[in-house]
């Protein structure tokens, strides 16, 4: 029924060859409680999958909810729709599916976090250490891709 959706992320990121879309139940929770997953509390949320834009609700299966990723697509990896679940994209299946797996345990620390009184982000410092981890790790990797193969 999403077809729409993935055919226009592969349209506009000719870096994605995976998309995930799934209803994680704790994940999905925040979009019921139109509530975004902020990024900046777990390293593993700011290396992994980044900021997460909360999509505005449209129809499932339409048009309308491709565009919806519109304004978002150039920069996120990961997305949740507004009542409906998320979405996360990937140069592989392992890595949009490892972002999707990310994506819940951390809403699920996220919630359970504030279910004990809140939470505390990273300082802005922290998170581009973090940033400037994955922006090297991804360096790392498009060099090593060749060598990779070769060996293959």
């Amino acid at each position: 029924s999403e077809v729409q959706m993935h055919l226009r992320i592969y349209q506009r990121r000719p870096d994605v060859h995976a998309v995930v879309h799934a209803h994680p139940p704790v994940a999905t929770a925040f979009t019921v409680a139109g509530q975004r997953l902020p990024s900046d509390v777990l390293p593993e949320l700011v290396y992994q999958v980044g900021e997460v834009p909360l999509l505005p609700y449209a129809t499932p299966g339409t048009t309308a909810l491709a565009d919806t990723f519109e304004p978002f697509l150039a920069t996120h990896d990961a997305f949740l729709l507004a009542n409906h679940g998320a979405t996360t994209v990937g140069a592989t299946l392992t890595i949009a599916l490892q972002r999707m797996e990310s994506l819940e345990h951390g809403a699920t620390i996220l919630w359970t976090a504030r279910m004990l009184g809140g939470t505390a982000s990273l300082t802005p410092a922290q998170v581009q250490a973090v940033l400037d981890a994955r922006a090297q790790a991804t360096r790392d990797a498009l060099v090593l891709a060749p060598v990779r193969r070769l060996a293959d």
